[in-house]
């Protein structure tokens, strides 16, 4: 029976997982599998439901018989989040009950105690190492792996890449080694291979895949060892090999299991200059015509020198090839390649081959840079949605964190890809993805002024901000921040508009949950004010405003919280913001919430305050006939009401508005206009001058409000209480003006 507290943590458990489930329903492509959810719990949960050993590595305390997906999964998940590291890999030293078989630990960081007593006690078919933080060596990884001969026996796959293998130990163990003896697959790219190692490597009696790239290998004829089981050798980049062209040839020759070959290079960089290997590679492409017969897949991407007919004689030539990589080799345009539909080709000819550039290459830095560099020309105009091209962009810049050089071109193609109407068909999921890696790469390269440009353009999209769910608080973090670093004013319009946006969905956010509560609190009128504020004399804010659904929500608080003062002026005042922006206007113009307002201005027990912003929106809607929208009959209710109940208004006592400039009022002031709206509008300067009379005095003046009140005082059709009040207004002006100091002329002597 359980504990109270035991309850509680298990109900706690359960809602979250529901909760989660229910999150998930909500995403445009459905809910992840329960499988997902229960692991991401677990993941979260592992305090909970840990113990500690003495060491301090955690032990699960209830695990069941876990199938080997799971396991492999559980700690695939926990590797993603960041939090499979010497204290949680522990869980996984239970092989009886959690069982892994696949096994990915890339980028982790622990001891080799740690992995030798976690991953190497089970029966493993797969395992990738590759650029394991801290100092543990390719040659710990495979004695730990060899000292368990069930381990060893299972192996099938190994991925070192990225270590240091510290040859020199292993070199004493080579009949651990040996013991991999089912070992299938081997990736020792970029690490500190030699020709000595390769060698004894080349031994492994069922190796069929090696990856040798990036390496110090200077001759492979090692490979001669294993020439009838060798089917894949990746050589990418192999700056220190020391064969000729015939010595190459002779070796592989003899591979005659060989089906894939990639024997690609970087020669983009201007360092590289024109490197005379081309023609051991167009060689070596005339004699494929007679060796390697098993041949279906070829990569020379980056390669210079191959000319169109080795290509043109190479495909005809080899009817069951199936991939051919030619990026930034000057020749993926041949004719040829266009008519074979079964092959897939890597070049800059087209978006096909681009795409497979950046789904075969997503680890090579200088093709995937090389790619997005075309894949940008070609979508500069781009007219229909790319989902899967924009997926493949995002993989990049997430495989590549770092580097300045992809995250410039790649946020160059996402703008491209998202702009216009082409957002609106991507998915919510692919959309989220999009504004994460933007969000990366704006706190990544703060310093990068086009970075944050481009980031900015793909960000500034009314669909994307309002439709798509991301972390909103930290996008306005860095919008705001890059903000007070930068004065360009067309990127400053950008980021203003961004924030307008951010800002103002999450204030609604937040005045939508306190008026569901029906609560009158500082968090409501902060939310109300900031937004007011926000919207003030900024029309891209109050368009933002209302493309948020801000005018449905504010017709309900009008009608929720009809007694409370505070919160109906907090309201009206940003309505009255949008009815000052002519271009919205309309927005306002519904009969039901027009009626609403002026019943305010008409009753006598309602707040000044409140009835003063309730004239004010229905004088700036009604002062254009030309865009008025109801009935006539409505507007001139309006007008006849706004005239009855300002004449019987006295001067308030407090200041309650804030303005800052009197633009607005220059359309309401022309002698063209109807009396009632001239009367809200003289009546308002006269009452924020009385109680402001330095701050407004001088906006009289250059704003040319004074020579329109000038222009009422002498108008024949000017009501008296307008004239009045104009009168007053200017003479006020005239004090505030200081005198004209005048020196007396003295008289002079004849």
């Amino acid at each position: 029976m359980l504990t109270k507290e035991k309850k509680h943590s298990c109900s706690s458990h359960v809602l979250n997982l529901v909760w989660a489930v229910y999150s998930c329903s909500m995403d445009r492509e459905g809910p992840q599998t329960l499988c997902d959810l229960c692991l991401a719990q677990v993941c979260c949960s592992l305090d909970v439901l840990c113990s500690k050993r003495a060491d301090g590595s955690l032990l699960l305390m209830s695990a069941s018989l876990f199938p080997h997906q799971m396991t492999d999964q559980l700690l695939q998940k926990m590797a993603k989040k960041g939090i499979l590291n010497e204290k949680t890999i522990g869980i996984f030293r239970n092989h009886e009950e959690l069982r892994l078989s696949r096994v990915s630990i890339r980028h982790c960081l622990f001891s080799v105690e740690a992995f030798r007593q976690a991953v190497c006690p089970h029966r493993l078919q797969e395992l990738d190492a590759s650029w394991l933080a801290g100092d543990i060596t390719g040659a710990q990884i495979i004695s730990g792996l060899t000292f368990n001969s069930r381990c060893a026996s299972s192996l099938r796959k190994l991925s070192l890449n990225g270590l240091c293998m510290d040859w020199a130990s292993l070199e004493k163990g080579k009949v651990a080694l040996r013991s991999l003896k089912d070992l299938r697959t081997l990736n020792l790219a970029s690490t500190d291979l030699c020709n000595v190692a390769l060698e004894e490597f080349c031994t492994l009696p069922q190796l069929e895949s090696l990856d040798i790239s990036c390496s110090a290998i200077s001759n492979l004829t090692a490979l001669l060892q294993c020439k009838n089981t060798l089917r894949s050798l990746i050589a990418h980049r192999l700056r220190q090999l020391d064969m000729s062209a015939a010595s190459l040839l002779s070796v592989l020759s003899q591979l005659q299991a060989m089906k894939h070959l990639d024997f690609s290079d970087d020669h983009l960089t201007a360092e590289d200059g024109d490197r005379s290997d081309g023609d051991s590679v167009a060689s070596l492409l005339w004699a494929g015509l007679q060796v390697l017969p098993s041949l279906v897949s070829l990569d020379v991407s980056g390669r210079k020198g191959i000319r169109e007919a080795a290509v043109n004689a190479f495909v005809e030539a080899r009817k069951e090839l199936v991939f051919l990589g030619l990026l930034a080799t000057g020749v993926s345009s041949c004719g040829v390649l266009s008519t074979k539909k079964n092959l897939k080709v890597t070049g800059e000819a087209n978006e096909k081959q681009l795409c497979e550039a950046l789904r075969r290459y997503r680890d090579r830095e200088c093709f995937i840079r090389e790619a997005l560099f075309h894949l940008y020309n070609f979508t500069t105009d781009s007219q229909k949605p790319q989902p899967e091209m924009l997926e493949l962009v995002l993989r990049a810049m997430q495989s590549h964190p770092t580097s300045l050089q992809i995250h410039l071109v790649a946020t160059a193609c996402l703008f491209n890809l998202t702009t216009h109407d082409l957002a609106e068909a991507m998915s919510a999921r692919l959309l989220c993805f999009t504004v994460t890696q933007l969000l990366y790469s704006m706190k990544t390269f703060q310093e990068h002024t086009q970075v944050q440009t481009n980031c900015l353009l793909a960000l500034c999209s009314d669909y994307i901000l309002q439709e798509v769910p991301f972390d909103t608080y930290l996008a306005a973090t860095l919008v705001i921040n890059w903000l007070t670093c930068h004065k360009d004013p067309t990127l400053q319009r950008m980021a203003v508009a961004v924030i307008s946006i951010l800002v103002a969905k999450q204030l609604l956010s937040i005045v939508q949950e306190r008026a569901m509560l029906g609560v009158v609190d500082s968090t409501l009128k902060f939310a109300l004010r900031a937004l007011w504020n926000l919207t003030d004399e900024m029309p891209v804010a109050a368009r933002n405003f209302i493309q948020c659904n801000g005018l449905e929500l504010y017709e309900e608080l009008l009608e929720s919280y009809h007694r409370e003062s505070s919160i109906q002026q907090k309201v009206l005042g940003l309505l009255n913001n949008i009815a000052e922006v002519e271009e919205l206007q309309t927005a306002l113009m519904e009969a039901d919430l027009l009626e609403h307002i002026l019943s305010l201005l008409q009753d006598p027990e309602i707040e000044m305050g409140v009835r003063y912003f309730a004239g004010g929106i229905l004088a700036h809607i009604t002062s254009r006939p030309e865009a008025w929208l109801l009935e006539e009959k409505l507007r001139g209710t309006i007008h006849k009401q706004l005239h009855v109940s300002i004449a019987e208004w006295t001067e308030l006592d407090k200041e309650i508005v804030f303005y800052r400039s009197l633009r607005p009022f220059c359309h309401l002031l022309q002698t063209s206009q109807p009396t009632g709206v001239q009367l809200w509008a003289v009546w308002a300067i006269h009452f924020v001058l009385t109680q402001n009379t330095s701050h407004y005095s001088w906006m009289l003046e250059r704003e040319g409000v004074a020579e329109l009140l000038n222009a009422l005082t002498v108008h024949p059709d000017t009501h008296n209480i307008i004239r009045g009040l104009s009168e007053s207004i200017l003479l006020m002006l005239e004090r505030q003006q200081p005198e004209p100091f005048i020196k007396q002329a003295e008289p002079r002597s004849s």
